[in-house]
């Protein structure tokens, strides 16, 4: 019988480095022999790729946040569908750049929607399905969002992601309600959450990233 995979998600506000420390993270794991699958919200799957520039392009305004958060639920289901659960089933590790905390923390606690409504379209969506282990990225948001600002001016307009700055463009107060509700969501779950400083450089944060996944989901047969 094949063992389940693993699965982990990155999470954090913007500028804080996910899709750098995913990459990162994917290859260290490779190199210890696992069969990985790197992925992202919104995104990861067919359906849900078409539907992540409504979400992540345009007028800040351009969805009220019941209508975002419905998008973001029917693309989570399709990704989960398609890509998340056949990959552990398979006994993959799936490792995402984002997942439920960013509906919490965008739609929920930044954007007002009621909680109960968050709740009830997880358990429609998940079927259970929760991370094994959810990194989360703090910064200052001051900083990501400068981060984020100077990664978006020098990308080719024809590259991937180009255009993709909506919640960027929130403002500095949206983002500190983020930060205030991935610190909390943390707290609250310590068993599956975990704070990584991503100040410094991406090697140093690679670095925390590294030992906190061997120490919370690496057998120690395996941490060699």
């Amino acid at each position: 019988m094949t063992r389940r995979g693993r699965f982990i998600t990155l999470e954090g506000g913007e500028g804080g480095g996910k899709s750098t420390q995913l990459r990162r993270l994917a290859r260290a794991l490779r190199e210890r022999g696992l069969d990985v699958v790197e992925t992202r919200e919104p995104g990861g799957a067919p359906g849900a790729e078409a539907i992540r520039p409504l979400l992540t392009q345009g007028d800040t305004a351009r969805w009220d946040v019941l209508s975002e958060t419905l998008l973001l639920a029917a693309a989570r289901r399709n990704h989960l569908v398609e890509t998340i659960r056949p990959a552990l089933d398979a006994g993959r590790w799936v490792v995402s750049d984002r997942f439920i905390d960013s509906t919490r923390a965008y739609q929920g606690a930044a954007r007002g929607l009621d909680t109960a409504i968050i709740s009830t379209l997880e358990a429609w969506v998940l079927d259970g399905l929760m991370p094994d282990l959810t990194i989360i990225l703090d910064i200052d948001p001051a900083i990501g969002l400068d981060r984020a600002g100077r990664r978006i001016e020098t990308s080719a307009p024809a590259s991937p992601g180009a255009g993709e700055d909506r919640f960027e463009r929130m403002g500095l107060a949206f983002h500190q309600c983020l930060r205030a509700a991935f610190l909390d969501i943390a707290a609250t779950e310590p068993g599956r959450c975990a704070v990584v400083d991503a100040g410094g450089t991406a090697d140093m944060v690679e670095a925390r990233i590294g030992d906190l996944v061997t120490a919370r989901l690496l057998p120690a047969a395996d941490r060699g």
